[in-house]
Formats: C-alpha cells, structure tokens, sequence
C-alpha cells in the first residue's frame, strides 16, 4: 500500500490566515486582565495619571466652556441685533464747554430724528435719560439710577415683571408720575409690603409704583462705551415725563464743588430687522452701525458719543472659545502624557518579572506577535479603566464643584461636552497601546532559552 494512499485527517483550525484571530485575542484579553487583578495595587498606581489626565480634560472643557457660555448669554442678553448709542464725556480740557460751570455734551434729540429716518430696516429705537438719583419711602430711602425711557426697554433689554406692569406709551403721552422699580431697589424701600400701588419721593416730587421689575443679573462692563448695568438698582419713569420733570440739566456735587452736565441723551438702543445667526444679518448689522456712525461724526465737533455692537462683541467671545478650549485641551492632555510615560515604566518593570513566563510561552509555540499582543492588551485594558474612572472623577467634580461654589456666593458653571468624554477616553486608551509599544516589543525580542534560565 502506497503511503500516499493513507487518509490525513483535516488539521485543526487556527486561525492563521485570519485578519483577526479572535480566539487568541480573547485568550490575550483575559490573561492582561487576570495579571492586572493579581496585581491591583501596582496597576492603579500605574494608571493614576490615566485617571487625573482623563478627569482632567474633561472638567476643565466643562468648567471652561461653561464660563465663556456665560459670557456669550450675557451678550446676548444685551441683544446680537442691537446697535447701543451712548453719550460720553470729553477729556478735560477737549473743549471750553467742558470747563464751563455746565458741561453741554452727548446726544441730541435732532439725532434720534434722523437716526429714524433709516426706514424698516430699524424695528425699534429705545432712547434713555439717565440721572443718578435717591429714592425715599417714609423714613427708607436708597441711592440708585432713575431712567427715563419708553415701553419698549423691557424687551429690548430681555427684562421680565415680577409685579405689576412696565410703562406704556398712554404713560409717556399723558406725562405720567409713574415708576417702575428694579428688584433691589424695591427690597430696600419695601422690605416687608407690597410696593405695587405706593408713592415715593424721587428728586422731591411724588410718583406712584406701578411695576417691579424681576431681579436680572447685571451685564458685564468691557470699559469705554460699554459700561456695567445693574437693572436691578434702576428705577424707570415715562420719557417724556422725565423731560418735563427734571429738564436736560443736572447738577453733581463732589468734594465741596458744584458742577452741570446738560444731557439730553444718555443712550438710545436700536434693533436692527435682522438675523445674526446668519453672515447677511450680521453685516446688515455692521452696515447700520457704521453708517450711524458716518452721522454723528457730522453733527458733533467733539466725540462726544461711542457706538458699541454687542455682535461685534459676539464674535470675538465665539473666537476667544475656541481658542480658549485648544488650549484647555493642551493643558490637560499634558497628563494622559506623563500617565502614559507611567504606564510604560510599570510595563517595563513587569516585563523583567515576567522573563520566565515569557520563555515558557514561547518554548510552548507562543510567537512573537503573541507576546506583543498580550502587553499592548494590557496597556489598552489598564488605560481603558482609567480613562473610565476618570471620567467618573470628572462627573463627580462637575457636578460637586458648582454647589459649593455657590456656599460662598461664587457661579461656576459647568457644560459638559461629550466629544470631550469620548475623546479623552479614546486618548486614553492610543496613549496606553502607544507607550505600551516598546515594553512589548522588548519582551518579543526575548531569547526563549535565555528567558528559561531568567531566574
């Protein structure tokens, strides 16, 4: 009989010839899992930078971009179609008139005539007479700003009633002595009643509460033209009665000296009709300001007034986010870093320990590839747990941190961002098969029978 007539029985699968022999990599998976258990002190520690660079990342991204949020609402808050026109004091000594006992400067009523004349492409024009004033009820009294202005101030400054109702324009047409006031001032005045329906004494004439306005977080002051409003310490009365009232001028005293400011403008608001989530509502925004802009540099001889466009200052806090967020991100990836170089160390060590398992394996058949698949699954399973537990620390600080904040009367807003999760963990894991890559490769490259007589 010819021996090439003797039946082979079929050779076993396994796996080579595969792309992926899942088999071996689930024996790989459980054999670094059973190693890191048996040593779960050492693995931890290893791991300890995966842990504060993965939380890291996540909870700065968290803390960071929740500040610059607060930032954008509160220029939104002060509308992104909005053009703010204010009136500004010259430098002493820019002109005579700043050296006379009444100093004439700032906006004129001849220019919020002619800033209406621009037609639908402006849905409201808001103008405001401000006088720093004191406010008395009985024998209670505070100090606080009186704005005179008209009823559309409410929406345009994203303002809501607690009580009562705001001015209309039947108020400003019959000149009434009514006011509305801000939430603090009406704690202070009323802190114990009512105060819809009562009158106060504001610059020696009586005027009757009709309204209070539901407390608001003060905008955010940038210097120059765009100072910091604190709507809860203002009290508004009709525009027209103001003008009548009180009149243009003002007299201030200040160390002993008297001084007049002539004003008949503090600040005029406009909307523009247009949509600023879109690149063509934002330069019909722009277009708008500038040319206000053209016009006031022709009626006034000083610059005695500031244009200030809050999308202006939206965009450039949307620029500054990003930037700011690279930058976190850098920072905190500094740590995975220095986790990953303490991952390495830990492998390196264990590879010495280990010399002997590894000459056994491969005596047994076990081939270099082998070797390098088991510690790069172990660097991967020690690195996925701890971007996991950082993950873990990151929610614990996000949602801990901003409550006790809040003990001592500091905001610290948190928005978390998953990309930022998924990312760091996904960090977490390239860095531990990258600094994972060397010890393996060291424990490949093992002579077997010198590796059998490691002791």
């Amino acid at each position: 009989m010819d021996i090439r007539d003797i039946p082979v029985a079929p050779r076993p699968e396994t796996g080579q010839g595969k792309l992926i022999d899942f088999t071996k990599f689930r024996r790989s998976f459980v054999l670094a899992v059973r190693s890191l258990w048996l040593h779960k002190l050492r693995a931890f520690l290893s791991v300890l930078g995966i842990i504060i660079g993965t939380s890291a990342v996540i909870a700065l991204i968290a803390f960071g971009k929740g500040s610059m949020q607060d930032a954008l609402e509160d220029i939104k808050r002060q509308g992104a179609t909005n053009i703010v026109i204010r009136s500004v004091k010259p430098p002493e000594g820019s002109a005579s008139a700043s050296k006379a006992f009444v100093a004439i400067y700032g906006l004129k009523l001849s220019d919020l005539n002619r800033i209406g004349t621009f037609g639908n492409v402006i849905t409201r024009i808001v103008p405001m007479r401000v006088f720093p004033s004191e406010f008395r009820y009985l024998d209670r009294s505070t100090n606080g700003r009186l704005v005179a202005t008209t009823e559309d101030y409410l929406d345009v400054n994203k303002l809501a009633m607690n009580r009562g109702r705001f001015l209309d324009d039947d108020d400003n047409l019959k000149k009434m002595n009514y006011c509305v006031l801000g939430a603090k001032i009406a704690d202070r005045l009323f802190p114990f009643e009512d105060a819809v329906g009562r009158p106060i004494v504001i610059r020696g004439q009586e005027y009757r509460v009709i309204g209070i306005v539901a407390d608001r977080m003060p905008t955010g002051g940038s210097g120059g033209s765009q100072a910091a409003e604190d709507f809860n310490q203002d009290v508004y009365i009709p525009f027209d009665t103001g003008k009548v009232r009180i009149g243009q001028t003002v007299f201030l005293r200040s160390a002993g000296s008297r001084s007049g400011e002539r004003i008949e403008l503090s600040q005029v608001t406009l909307t523009i009709d247009a949509d600023f989530d879109t690149s063509e509502g934002r330069e019909r925004v722009r277009a708008v300001g500038n040319a206000i802009r053209s016009i006031l540099k022709e009626d006034h001889i000083m610059e005695d007034w500031a244009v200030t466009v809050p999308l202006d200052k939206l965009e450039e806090a949307e620029r500054a986010q990003d930037r700011f967020t690279i930058l976190l991100v850098m920072i905190a990836s500094i740590s995975l870093i220095v986790g990953g170089i303490g991952i390495m160390n830990i492998m390196l060590a264990t590879v010495t320990e280990r010399t002997r398992e590894i000459g056994i394996r491969r005596a047994l058949g076990a081939k270099r590839r082998d070797i390098i698949t088991q510690f790069l699954v172990e660097a991967a399973v020690q690195t996925s747990v701890g971007g996991l537990m950082g993950v873990a620390a990151a929610m614990a600080m996000i949602f801990g941190v901003p409550p006790i904040a809040a003990l001592f009367e500091n905001k610290l807003p948190a928005v978390i961002s998953w990309w930022s999760i998924l990312g760091s963990v996904g960090g977490s894991v390239l860095v531990g098969v990258f600094f994972g890559l060397y010890p393996a490769w060291r424990a490949a490259k093992l002579d077997p029978i010198e590796a059998l007589r490691h002791d």
